[in-house]
């Protein structure tokens, strides 16, 4: 364990270094500018086909097809793989090491990375093809191998990339897709609902109490992966509104009855951004670094635009329009990090369980369960604050595990053919397994290192490619907002093209 953190660290501190984080806010920044700020100009029309549209039939209906999902489906997978401890735990921790300044450039990375999520999710639908078993597969590996591949002299180092982030992917599902879940879950579950008995017995070192969670947590996520997507969907579908809605009322209840506070917090989160507290340590110059780094690495963490990996889910939806996926990809971002990481923040900026002035933390709390003792503030009757956040925390980690397990299959079939997924499957339920036993900082280290791994090869692509998404986007844009008549771009396939102008005219 000593080696691998000590190569873990090495790695991150490169990984989140100024280069990777240049690379990720500038490529939202360039895909903004290139769509004429998309997520802002046509702010109307995206929240009416994405939000706005529940209620029709082809967006919440379900498929018969084999592999094909409805776009609320595919919504709610790919939130149930980005709303996990990252918007919980995650925000924490970033307010512990940056103070509350790091909140800012969460939103300012969220801000940006929603049109990164758009493109990817735009060249998903673009690069999709079939497999054996006809169902869609779509990913960067695809837009990689595919699109980047077919530039000149670029063939071969886009196959290597497409190979690269599938392996990064695969590391990427037993990190942030397991163990970073599964850990903070045990740490949550253990703190709010304490057996002692189980606590004080050691098994090979490790608690029995964990080793049970554990072993729980695993049952329950195999009964659901092993049986595919559809299977994945149908759970998420069901999970994902009813816990979003019930944090954000849990965080509004919390917000409302210190909503003298919430003016001082927001101060000290734009204050903060540029000015932090002493208590960070170091140089101002170091300091917000420090707070930046911070929020752009939970922000990423939480919303995982950039990383290439929720355009696996998404390239499974029954859309036709490439845009039109692109869009529900910047709702995601916009309800994980801007509606859901904002709640979180509040409640530890405005209920004193986070001290404005010095940066200290309540005592007895950490990143993992300082949330919870924020809910304790008010709902300390029976630890029912703890024991909300710690129910919260197992159903946003848990869906966030049956999420990538999808993308780790995904993965794995680029690298190894459709008929033996079941064999990462099985891998990736022991991995959610020692995930109940590790440390928690090692657990959280990795699946940040991992995460900024898969970061690289598909920003560049991202970028090699922006001038299509550009182009995509401007035809969609003449054709549905514009009602000019020009031909639609739907796929880089001519047989899956005619077959998406077939079916464009059921789609509303």
């Amino acid at each position: 364990m000593e080696i691998i953190e000590k190569v873990n660290g090495s790695i991150n501190s490169f990984v989140w270094g100024i280069f990777g984080l240049v690379l990720l806010i500038g490529t939202g920044i360039l895909m903004t500018c290139l769509t004429k700020c998309f997520q802002v100009s046509h702010i109307g029309h995206w929240w009416k086909n994405t939000i706005g549209s529940l209620f029709k039939k082809n967006v919440i209906g379900h498929r018969k097809e084999k592999g094909t999902i409805s776009p609320f489906q595919a919504l709610c997978t790919a939130l149930a793989a980005t709303v996990g401890t990252g918007n919980i735990a995650g925000v924490a921790a970033a307010i512990c090491v940056g103070g509350a300044g790091a909140v800012f450039w969460m939103w300012i990375a969220a801000f940006f990375g929603m049109m990164t999520n758009f493109s990817e999710n735009v060249l998903g639908i673009y690069y999709r093809r079939r497999n054996k078993d006809g169902e869609w597969s779509g990913g960067a590996m695809y837009y990689l191998a595919d699109g980047l591949g077919s530039k000149k002299g670029m063939k071969i180092p886009a196959k290597i990339l497409a190979v690269v982030f599938s392996c990064f992917t695969l590391l990427a599902s037993f990190g942030i897709g397991a163990m970073g879940q599964v850990n903070k879950i045990v740490a949550n579950v253990a703190a709010a609902f304490p057996v002692s008995s189980l606590a004080s017995v050691e098994v090979g070192g490790m608690s029995l109490y964990n080793v049970i969670l554990g072993v729980l947590v695993m049952i329950l996520a195999g009964m659901i992966t092993l049986g595919g997507l559809k299977r994945i969907a149908n759970a998420a579908e069901k999970i994902v509104p009813v816990m979003v809605v019930l944090f954000v009322l849990g965080s509004l209840a919390i917000i409302g009855i210190n909503y003298a506070n919430i003016l001082p917090a927001c101060g000290a989160i734009f204050k903060g951004a540029f000015k932090p507290i002493a208590a960070i340590g170091g140089g101002i110059g170091v300091i917000i670094s420090k707070v930046m780094t911070q929020g752009f690495k939970r922000g990423v963490f939480s919303n995982e635009a950039g990383l290439g990996s929720s355009v696996m889910v998404h390239s499974n939806s029954s859309v036709k329009e490439p845009v039109k996926q692109g869009m529900w990809g910047v709702f995601e971002v916009f309800a994980d990090t801007m509606v859901v990481c904002t709640m979180t923040a509040l409640v530890v900026l405005t209920s004193g369980a986070y001290n404005l002035q010095t940066g200290e933390i309540l005592a007895g709390y950490t990143d993992a369960t300082l949330v919870g003792g924020a809910f304790n503030t008010i709902f300390s009757w029976a630890n029912i604050g703890s024991r909300f956040i710690a129910v919260a925390m197992f159903l946003f980690a848990f869906t966030t595990v049956l999420g990538w397990s999808h993308y780790g299959s995904k993965a794995w079939e680029y690298l190894f053919g459709s008929k033996t997924t079941v064999i990462f499957k099985v891998i990736h339920l022991v991995a959610v397994f020692l995930g109940a036993v590790m440390t928690s900082s090692l657990a959280w280290d990795i699946s940040d290192t991992f995460n900024g791994l898969m970061m690289f090869p598909n920003l560049i692509a991202v970028i090699a490619l922006s001038p299509l998404v550009m182009k995509i986007t401007k035809n969609y844009v003449a054709r549905k907002i514009k009602n000019k008549k020009v031909d639609p771009i739907l796929s880089y396939d001519a047989a899956i093209q005619a077959e998406m102008e077939e079916g464009l005219e059921t789609e509303v």
